[in-house]
């Protein structure tokens, strides 16, 4: 398991996202397998959709810290990147889903990035233990 640890800042997302981009490669190159760029994409969206909310919401206004840890799992071959946060309890998974079948000057500001979350991971959980949000996100490789 790798792990990193960075305040919740906009500024510290492009280090979040290398950081799991490159324990997925190192991931690939141990197992010698690679992975669809389509999985990359969607992985960094999610991983981006997650962090830029810690970062926008769970110390508003103060600045806190986020976790994230990447584990590889087994068969099938699949990573799980785990964010964790002491900031204000909040479930994502418990928002209302956006009506994609509005337009998007119809819809309401929010909630597609979660919704794509979601849709391009093959598990998303929440829980909330010891005082943090614990959003684990697992896709497979």
């Amino acid at each position: 398991m790798r792990e990193l640890t960075v305040k919740a800042l906009d500024e510290n997302l492009e280090t979040v996202q290398a950081f799991v981009r490159e324990s997925i490669e190192k991931l690939c190159e141990e197992k010698n397998v690679s992975v669809d760029p389509k999985v990359f994409f969607q992985i960094d969206l999610a991983v981006e959709e997650i962090f830029v909310n810690i970062a926008h919401y769970a110390y508003s206004p103060e600045t806190g810290e986020a976790r994230v840890l990447c584990e590889a799992r087994e068969d099938p071959l699949s990573m799980s990147i785990t964010f964790l946060d002491a900031g204000r309890k909040f479930n994502p998974l418990e928002n209302e889903e956006p009506d994609t079948a509005l337009s998007a000057e119809e819809r309401d500001i929010g909630g597609l990035g979660i919704f794509l979350t979601k849709k391009y991971m093959d598990t998303v959980e929440y829980r909330y233990a010891d005082k943090k949000n614990i959003l684990v996100l697992t896709k497979k490789l």
